[in-house]
C-alpha cells in the first residue's frame, strides 16, 4: 500500500526533525513492514544505524527547479507552434521562456494576465527529465538558440519533472496547491513528497488506510491523532421514504447505508486529490468516483456511487413504487456485466447489491455497468456497506477479481466504518460537485457487532513481557492505540475500538493486548534478560523421532522425498480406479473446504498416490528416472467427531532405469519392476528393525493384477505396494509403455513395531559354511513361505537365507518352480565341519517335503 507522508501529515503531526527513514524503520519494528521508500523530488536521507537502499530518484535542485508565477504569454516572432512565456521565478528580473506548450495557446497576446498562471520552473544547469524521450533519460538543461531567441529556462511538464507520463502541455498549479508560496519558492517545498510502500499482512486490516497508517504513528511517537470530519451539511428533501433498503442475509451483509446528492456537476477532481491518488497508486477519473476512491483510501471504508436517475428508471420499469436497494445471492444463471466490460455467471456464494429490476454489482467488489455514474450524472445515489470478509474473499477466488475495495473487504471492515466512510465522501461530494445532500441516512444495520472488553492482569503482562509494567504506564500505551481503559484492583478493563478486529476475547485477547503493549512499547527496547519462568519438562517427540528415521533410510536407498498439497479433488483421486473396476479408496465422505483456495483444491486428501502420480507425469517429461516416496497423513471423517482420523501414510514410486551408469560402473539393465520395489520396502523395514514381516499377494483396483502384494506387519496389514495399472498411468498421463511401481504404506503401522532397542551381533570369530540348496515347489507357494520353513528348520545354526535365484520351464514340471537360496551356517563356539551341516541341510529338505510337498533339485 502506498501512502505520501504529505497525506499523514494531516492527521498527524510528524516532528520535522524525524527522517523519514527512520520513521520508516520505526514502522517496520512495529509490524508495518515499509518494503520500499519512494521519493519525489526530495533527497535520500542517510540515518546511522538505519539501512535503506540507496535511491536514483531525481531530486529536484532547490536552487534551479523553483516555483514559477507566469504573468504574460506572448506570441513568438518566428515561429506559429512556440509562444514566449514570461516568468517571475522570484529573481531580480522576469524570465523569458520559450515554449510550445499547447495549454498556453489561450493566453498568448491577452496582454499581462489578470490571473497569473503558476508551474514548476527549471534553470539552465537543472537536472530534468527529458520529455522527448520514449525511454526514461535525464538531461542537464542548457542555454541555447530557439527559432532565433536565445532561451536558458523552462517552464516544466509533469513527465519532465517525473511525477508522470503526461508531455501534452506544462504542468499548471491550482491556487489552492501553492496558497503561501512565493515566486521562487523552491519546488521541493511545494510537490515535494515521499512515499511509503507498506507491505500489509493480512491481520493488519486496520491499518489498510491513510488514518490507520496516522493512527499507528500516532501510538508510537505518542502524538494526537487527528480524524477527517465527518460533518454532513444536509439542506434538501428527506431521504426517508425516497428509497429503501433490503437486507436477505444479514450475516452476509451485516450493514448498508445510502445518502443521496443531487444536482452535481461531473468535472475533473482538484489537483490536489489528483495528485494524491496518483501517489497512491489510483488513475483520476472525475470528481465523483475520484470521491469514493479517495475516501477508500483515507478511512479504509470502500464506497459505491450509482447514478440516481439510472435507478429511479428501473424502479419505475420494473413497477416499484420507489427505488429498494436489495442485497441478496443471485437468481440459478444469473450473470453481471461489471464496470470493466468482463461479464461473470454468478455463483450460488456470490453476493449482489440489486434491486427490483435485477443485480447492480458484485457486492463490496466491484459495481455494475448499466448503473455506473456517467459524464452527464446529476444525481448520485452513495453507498457504503459492511460485508462478510470470508464470503467477499470466496467470490474474489471464484470469479478471479481483484479490487481495492475488494482487498479492504477481505481482509475485515468493521459495520461502524461505513457511517464514517460515507460521511466524509458525501460532504466531499456536495462541495466538490456543487450538489445538495438530502437530509438524514437510509441505514440498515440488522447484526450489530457486540462490543469487546477484555480483563488484563498487570501480571500477565509482566509474566509474558518480563518486564516490570505499571497499570498506569499499560493504559497509556493502550489509550494512544483508542483502546477504552478502565483500571481497577485487579488490572485493567480494556474495551476494544471498532476499527481493531483482530483482538480477541478472554486469554486470547489478553495476549493480542500485550502483544499491542510490546510492539508500541518498541521490541527493540526490550531488555535481553534471563529467563525467569519455569522451562516445561523437555520430552522426546517419539512418532516425529521414528517419521524422521524412516525418511533417513529411504534417502539412503536412494529416493527422493516430495511434498504435496493435502488438498484435492474427488475426481482426480477417482483417476486411480480404472472403469469397471471396484474403487480401492476409503469408504468413507471427504473432509469438504467450505472456502476453497482454487478449484482444484476443494477436499482433504485419502491417499498418497493420486499426487504421486501427478508429480512423476510432471517429471518425466523432464528426465527418465524417478525413485520418489512422500511422508504425510490423510483425512478420514469419523463419525461423531469434529475431526477427522489423520494416520500417516508412506508413499512410493520408481519409474524408468534401475541405475544410472558412473565411470568405473556401468548401469544394471532393466527397468524398475516390483522386486525393485519390494526392495526398497524391505530395507526400510530392514533398517526400521521391524519384525515379522510378511508379502502375499493381493488384488487392488490402482494396481496391475497378479503383480500387486500386500504388506503385513505383526499379522496387521500394512499397506499395498505392485505395479500401476496401464489404464491409471493413462488417465494421469505418463508415458505409454513405462512401468510405474507404487506403494502406499501405513506408516503408523510399521512405526508402531519399530525396535530401537534391537538387538546387535557381535562380530563372528568363527567362519562361515556356505551351501546352495534349490528346492521345487508349486508355482503358487510364496517365497517367504518357503524361506520361513528353511528358518525353522535350520535352528540357531542358520545364520542367513537368501534367495537368489527364481526359474521355470523345462524341465521343471508346468505350474512349479524352482527357488534357490544361498544358505549361510555358523556356529558362535567352533568351527563347523561338514557333517552337522549336511544333516542341517537334510532336515531343511524333509521339512519342506513335509510342509510344502517340495522336491529337491538335482
Amino acid at each position: 500500500m502506498l501512502i505520501p507522508i504529505s497525506w499523514l501529515k494531516d492527521y498527524v503531526d510528524i516532528p520535522a526533525d524525524m527522517p523519514v527513514e527512520l520513521l520508516a524503520e520505526r514502522l517496520t519494528l512495529a509490524g508495518l513492514e515499509v518494503g520500499k521508500i519512494n521519493y519525489i523530488g526530495v533527497p535520500q536521507n542517510h540515518v546511522p544505524g538505519v539501512t535503506v537502499p540507496p535511491s536514483d530518484h531525481l531530486v529536484w535542485d532547490r536552487q534551479k527547479i523553483v516555483l514559477g508565477k507566469i504573468v504574460e504569454v506572448k506570441s513568438h516572432p518566428n515561429a506559429d507552434r512556440l509562444v514566449i512565456a514570461v516568468v517571475d521565478y522570484g529573481g531580480a528580473a522576469l524570465e523569458e521562456c520559450v515554449t510550445g506548450a499547447p495549454n498556453l495557446f489561450q493566453y498568448k497576446d491577452t496582454g499581462p494576465l489578470a490571473t497569473p498562471l503558476w508551474s514548476p520552473f527549471a534553470m539552465e544547469g537543472a537536472e530534468l527529465w527529458d520529455g522527448h524521450s520514449d525511454e526514461p533519460k535525464r538531461m542537464i538543461l542548457k542555454g541555447r538558440p530557439l527559432r532565433g531567441i536565445y532561451n536558458k529556462a523552462m517552464v516544466c511538464s509533469e513527465k519532465e519533472l517525473g511525477l508522470s507520463d503526461d508531455h501534452e502541455g506544462i504542468m499548471l498549479l491550482e491556487e489552492e496547491l501553492v496558497a503561501g508560496h512565493a515566486p521562487g519558492t523552491p519546488l521541493q517545498d511545494v510537490l515535494g513528497d515521499v512515499v511509503l510502500d507498506i507491505e500489509l499482512t493480512p491481520n493488519l486490516a486496520r491499518a489498510w488506510s491513510v488514518v490507520g497508517v496516522a493512527r499507528e504513528i500516532a501510538a508510537l511517537l505518542d502524538l494526537e491523532l487527528r480524524l477527517p470530519p465527518t460533518e454532513v451539511l444536509m439542506s434538501g428533501p428527506p431521504i426517508a421514504g425516497r428509497v429503501g433498503i433490503t437486507i436477505t442475509n444479514p450475516e452476509l451483509n451485516p450493514r448498508f447505508t445510502l445518502t443521496l446528492i443531487e444536482g452535481v456537476t461531473i468535472r475533473p477532481s482538484p489537483q490536489w486529490m489528483q495528485l494524491r491518488l496518483r501517489k497512491a497508486g489510483m488513475r483520476p477519473i472525475n470528481n465523483i468516483v475520484d470521491i469514493t476512491n479517495y475516501v477508500m483510501l483515507e478511512t479504509g471504508q470502500p464506497l459505491h456511487a450509482f447514478d440516481w436517475d439510472i435507478i429511479q428508471r428501473r424502479a419505475a420499469e420494473s413497477g416499484a413504487n420507489i427505488p429498494t436497494i436489495i442485497t441478496r445471492l443471485p437468481e440459478p444463471g444469473e450473470s453481471l456485466t461489471l464496470l470493466d466490460g468482463s461479464v461473470h455467471q454468478l455463483d450460488a456464494h456470490n453476493l449482489l447489491v440489486a434491486d427490483t429490476a435485477g443485480a447492480l454489482s458484485l457486492a463490496g467488489i466491484m459495481g455494475g455497468l448499466e448503473s455506473e455514474v456517467q459524464p452527464d450524472s446529476r444525481n448520485i445515489l452513495l453507498e457504503a456497506a459492511n460485508w462478510n470478509f470470508i464470503n467477499i474473499r470466496r467470490t474474489m477466488q471464484s470469479r478471479k477479481i481483484t479490487s481495492e475495495a475488494g482487498q479492504r473487504f477481505s481482509r475485515g471492515v468493521h459495520p461502524a466504518q461505513a457511517e464514517v466512510g460515507l460521511r466524509r465522501a458525501t460532504e466531499l461530494m456536495r462541495v466538490l460537485g456543487g450538489g445538495t445532500v438530502a437530509s438524514g441516512i437510509v441505514d440498515n444495520y440488522p447484526l450489530r457487532p457486540e462490543p469487546v472488553v477484555v480483563d488484563l492482569p498487570v501480571s500477565e503482562v509482566r509474566r509474558i513481557t518480563g518486564m516490570d509494567f505499571t497499570a498506569t504506564e499499560i493504559a497509556a500505551i493502550l489509550r494512544r492505540l483508542q483502546f477504552g481503559v478502565e483500571e481497577h484492583a485487579d488490572g485493567l478493563r480494556v474495551t476494544v475500538p471498532d476499527h481493531r478486529l483482530d483482538i480477541g476475547t478472554g486469554v486470547i485477547g489478553q495476549a493480542d493486548l500485550i502483544e499491542e503493549i510490546t510492539r508500541i512499547y518498541g521490541y527493540d527496547r526490550i531488555p535481553d534478560t534471563v529467563m525467569d519462568d519455569l522451562l516445561p519438562p523437555q520430552r522426546g517427540n517419539v512418532a516425529l523421532q521414528r517419521e524422521e528415521w524412516a525418511r533417513d533410510l529411504l534417502v539412503g536407498a536412494g529416493l527422493n522425498e516430495v511434498i504435496n498439497y493435502r488438498l484435492t479433488t474427488p475426481e482426480r483421486e477417482a483417476l486411480l480406479t480404472p472403469p469397471g473396476a471396484a474403487s480401492s479408496l476409503p469408504a468413507v465422505g471427504y473432509v469438504t473446504l467450505a472456502n476453497p483456495i482454487s478449484q482444484d483444491k476443494t477436499v482433504m486428501r485419502h491417499t498418497l498416490l493420486a499426487g504421486l502420480l501427478e508429480v512423476a507425469a510432471r517429471n518425466l517429461r523432464h528426465t527418465d528416472r524417478l525413485r520418489l516416496f512422500e511422508i504425510g497423513s490423510i483425512y478420514l471423517p469419523v463419525s461423531g467427531q469434529a475431526l477427522p482420523a489423520e494416520p500417516r501414510r508412506l508413499g512410493l514410486l520408481l519409474a524408468g532405469p534401475r541405475d544410472v551408469a558412473s565411470w568405473d560402473l556401468p548401469a544394471r539393465e532393466g527397468l524398475h519392476d516390483f522386486f525393485d520395489l519390494k526392495g526398497v520396502v524391505e530395507t526400510l523395514l530392514e533398517g526400521l528393525h521391524v519384525r515379522r514381516v510378511a508379502f502375499a499377494p493381493t488384488t487392488h483396483g490402482t494396481f496391475f493384477p497378479g503383480r500387486t502384494a500386500e504388506l503385513t506387519v505383526n499379522g496387521r496389514s500394512a499397506g499395498v505396494l505392485g505395479e500401476a495399472h496401464p489404464k491409471v498411468l493413462r488417465a494421469f498421463d505418463l508415458p505409454e509403455g513405462l512401468p510405474v511401481m507404487l506403494a502406499e504404506l501405513d506408516l503408523d503401522a510399521i512405526l508402531d513395531y519399530a525396535d530401537e532397542m534391537h538387538v546387535v551381533q557381535p562380530v563372528p570369530t568363527q567362519p562361515a559354511v556356505y551351501q546352495d540348496l534349490a528346492l521345487v515347489v508349486n508355482r503358487e507357494v510364496p517365497a517367504a513361505e518357503v524361506e520361513a520353513v528353511i528358518r525353522a528348520a535350520g535352528g540357531e545354526l542358520l545364520e542367513d537365507v537368501r534367495l537368489f535365484d527364481v526359474y521355470t520351464g523345462d524341465p521343471i514340471p508346468v505350474g512349479q518352480k524352482s527357488l534357490a537360496y544361498a544358505l549361510t551356517f555358523r556356529a558362535p563356539d567352533r568351527t563347523l565341519t561338514e557333517g552337522p551341516v549336511n544333516k542341517l541341510r537334510q532336515k531343511i529338505v524333509k521339512a519342506a517335503q513335509q510342509k510344502l510337498g517340495a522336491k529337491l533339485r538335482e
